[in-house]
């Protein structure tokens, strides 16, 4: 996470600013000058003759790997700092009182841990605009969140609301953090040196620096952050709600970055490990909320360890350089891209290849978001560095280019005769220069989602396995169902136009690929409820968080009273599931309970008769059309007919052609939800295990959590659930209604895998199984109550034997 300067909690900056550090791609200057890492002798006047000689040495390594330069103190340092970044946080550990994330690599996870991240972890700038035409922030230091925690709100909705006086919106898509430590090496002469505010020398290009407090900017999309300690304290606190000190100054002496006041004595050894002096601009004061957390939320030495793990990311490794690659960077030089992205700036260690000046640039009113950032203007950009760029799509600060060709051609205002000169050559031309692009580190790790080039097929048994072992075709259709379930849809593909996720990945991914999701990706609902009767608002129910106009948040119904989060249940299984016969279910109905036990589950009947099994109001009857309602509710993509099948939407209000996946594409990824196997069961402690299941039969958890049920051949399916509708919230619980699912009835969530996807309940408002269990009411109540009776020792095995499923 990145954040901008800042020195109080009252003027905490733009995090999100920070979540995107360059504009992806801006051509648009200079001459074939610059000088180039391989050849000192091509260097700028502001490198010579005092530069440290040559490219510097032990910084390229694959995307998400460290410098090879670190010692072994720092690469443990790394270890640990990416285990904070990986850190699912609760709100019992600070998560909120508002968040838009629950770790930091949420935002950072593209194509490894430390890069960037598709379209569903975008998030909104906020800003008013004053009669005086000066700029200010609102919300939460300018970001909006998406989410409070539960019962953190008000009105008990979940949804953080737009500010009134909110005018300016504006998307920011998250960047990556490759290299970045070496960003903060360069040299404050390197990057003045190109500066050219005035254009006095009339190439068009005007770049100039961005001052923050006094320090000079270089990190963020608007180059509105001086130091890194800054760049993450901010985010963490304006996405997760995080509170953390300033690392005192014995600490960032300690820091794994040379001095940029370092000198090179000639042997070509720097002070890398140690600064000479506090880190530039880095915060000074504490950060507090009023959550139950006690402050600092982040310890000072889990603090230590994020930094340092930025720091040591390494720079990305560049390919072999071949004809096609050198032929397309001439092409580069030659419309003037490289007047902004400069080859190399001066740093201690040697030159520092980043094809950035990290001056900021206007980039003309068509990308101008009217966000203001220090002395960056809403149209002022920071030239983004362009080392990894082939594997961090979407790109500019918005994210609204699905490709490098898309971004070039975006750009405007200083780049514009860049732009058209690009524009203007041959197809040929062209795919030179973007093969250059590519060579410039992370294209063999690209990835159309989140599985690496190379992922195999998890053997039989385990997460994110096939039910059974494929073969053949078979095995291929699998193959490809995994890969649209994982790929990130574009906006050209018809992304939007408003969403909540861009692949079905987005928001099953806990474990692996087809579990659930973490709360900062619940989905949430709205309505309307007076006098206990609930009213849908014409717009559907669906409250998305993102829409594909990055000035907009999706409307919402004025009038609605109502929010409820959506937690994502995992898939895992649900094939399975698909094969119950609806006869069992309906034989496990006893809506008058009848029995007298105090549970009356009754199956959902949708209106054309057709059984609900899956969702958390059972509103939906089949895995194909959960696959449809999900891709079409949650994503904005159209689908084609399939015969019996009536979910999901063929038309929308954008501008691609209808419909926007194909029925080949639809039935591969039908086919590999249907394959999907269910989750493997560990055991740990075998004879508690055995005890605790033999207490939840005896106080009444199996009425609801029936242990297995059967499919159409008679195998048994462990799913623990009677996928039935029972009323289980509180008496005074008001929540949406689905179909013929009322507001407090809520489908059996089955239990198999419940160790791998919290948090629980509808809503993601429990943390643990624990707190799951409390939480239970309505029809629940007498077995929750049983709980509660129960000597720890019990309880213990009931919480043992639940968490092996």
């Amino acid at each position: 996470m990145l954040a901008r300067q800042q020195h109080s909690p009252i003027r905490l900056p733009l995090v999100g600013v920070a979540l995107s550090l360059a504009l992806a791609f801006a051509p648009g200057c200079g001459d074939d000058s610059n000088s180039n890492p391989m050849n000192p002798d091509a260097m700028t006047d502001a490198m010579a003759p005092d530069a440290a000689p040559g490219l510097a040495e032990g910084i390229f390594a694959p995307l998400g790997e460290p410098m090879p330069a670190a010692t072994d103190v720092q690469l443990g340092t790394f270890e640990r700092g990416r285990e904070v970044s990986l850190k699912r946080f609760s709100p019992e550990e600070g998560l909120g009182p508002h968040f838009n994330v629950s770790f930091c690599a949420a935002c950072h996870e593209k194509p490894v841990f430390g890069g960037s991240a598709g379209r569903y972890r975008n998030f909104l700038l906020v800003g008013q605009v004053l009669p005086d035409n000066s700029f200010g922030q609102t919300a939460i230091n300018g970001v909006q969140p998406q989410y409070f925690v539960d019962g953190a709100d008000p009105d008990g909705s979940r949804r953080f609301d737009t500010d009134d006086k909110t005018n300016v919106m504006a998307t920011r898509n998250a960047i990556p953090f490759f290299g970045v430590g070496l960003l903060a090496e360069i040299s404050e002469d390197a990057i003045l040196a190109n500066a050219d505010p005035e254009d006095a020398d009339g190439d068009g290009i005007s770049g100039r620096p961005n001052y923050v407090e006094g320090f000079l900017g270089r990190f963020g999309r608007k180059a509105q952050n001086a130091a890194i300690e800054s760049f993450i304290r901010g985010p963490l606190f304006n996405h997760l709600g995080i509170t953390s000190n300033p690392l005192p100054d014995v600490r960032r002496a300690q820091l794994p970055v040379a001095s940029a006041g370092a000198e090179d004595d000639g042997s070509g050894d720097t002070t890398f490990g140690a600064l000479t002096a506090p880190q530039a601009g880095a915060p000074d004061e504490p950060l507090f909320d009023n959550d139950s957390a006690p402050d600092p939320e982040l310890s000072e030495d889990e603090l230590f360890d994020l930094v340092s793990f930025s720091m040591l990311l390494a720079a990305p490794m560049p390919d072999p350089p071949t004809p096609e690659s050198e032929a397309g960077k001439d092409l580069f030089n030659q419309l003037n891209c490289s007047g902004c992205h400069v080859e190399s700036l001066r740093a201690p260690r040697g030159l520092i290849p980043a094809y950035t000046d990290l001056l900021i640039h206007d980039m003309g009113p068509d990308l101008d978001d009217g966000i203001v950032m220090a002395l960056a203007g809403g149209s002022e950009f920071r030239t983004a560095p362009l080392w990894g760029v082939a594997a961090t799509a979407p790109y500019l600060h918005d994210g609204s280019a699905d490709t490098l060709d898309d971004a070039i051609r975006m750009h405007g205002g200083e780049a514009a005769t860049s732009r058209d000169d690009y524009v203007a050559l041959s197809d040929e031309d062209r795919e030179l220069v973007l093969t250059f692009l590519r060579s410039l580190g992370g294209a063999s790790q690209y990835t159309a989602g989140l599985l690496p080039p190379d992922a195999e097929i998890p053997a039989v048994g385990d997460y994110g396995a096939p039910e059974t072992a494929l073969a053949g075709a078979d095995l291929e259709r699998y193959r490809r169902g995994q890969a649209l379930f994982d790929r990130d849809f574009g906006l050209k593909e018809g992304l939007g136009p408003v969403f909540n996720g861009d692949a079905c990945r987005a928001c099953h991914f806990d474990p692996v690929i087809g579990g659930s999701g973490p709360a900062d990706v619940d989905v949430i609902r709205h309505g309307r409820v007076f006098n206990d009767v609930f009213t849908a608002p014409d717009i559907g129910t669906m409250a998305p968080r993102h829409a594909a106009d990055p000035s907009t948040r999706p409307p919402i119904d004025p009038d609605a009273n109502v929010f409820e989060a959506r937690q994502t249940p995992a898939i895992f299984g649900i094939g399975m599931i698909n094969r119950i016969p609806d006869d069992t279910l309906l034989a496990l109905e006893d809506p008058d309970d009848l029995d007298g036990d105090g549970i009356s589950g009754r199956a959902h009947v949708l209106s054309d008769d057709r059984i609900g099994r899956f969702g958390w109001k059972a509103n939906v009857p089949s895995v194909a059309e959960f696959a449809r309602d999900a891709t079409s509710a949650e994503m904005g993509i159209t689908l084609p007919d399939q015969a019996g099948l009536t979910f999901g939407a063929a038309t929308d209000g954008d501008d691609i052609d209808d419909p926007e996946i194909s029925l080949e594409d639809l039935e591969d990824l039908i086919f590999f939800m249907e394959q999907l196997g269910p989750p493997p069961r560990t055991s740990v402690a075998p004879e508690l295990e055995d005890e605790g299941e033999v207490i939840f039969v005896e106080i009444g958890c199996n009425s609801c959590h029936q242990q297995v049920l059967l499919d159409n051949d008679g195998v048994d399916v462990p799913l623990y659930s009677d996928l039935l509708l029972h009323d289980v919230a509180a008496a005074t619980f008001r929540g949406i209604e689905d179909g013929l699912a009322e507001m407090r009835e809520f489908r059996t969530p089955p239990l198999w895998g419940l160790a791998t996807t919290a948090p629980y309940m509808h809503d993601g408002s429990a943390t643990t199984v624990e707190d799951a269990i409390i939480a239970h009411a309505g029809e629940a109540k007498a077995t929750r109550d049983a709980y509660l009776d129960l000597p720890p020792a019990e309880q213990r095995a009931i919480l043992a034997f639940l968490e092996s499923l």
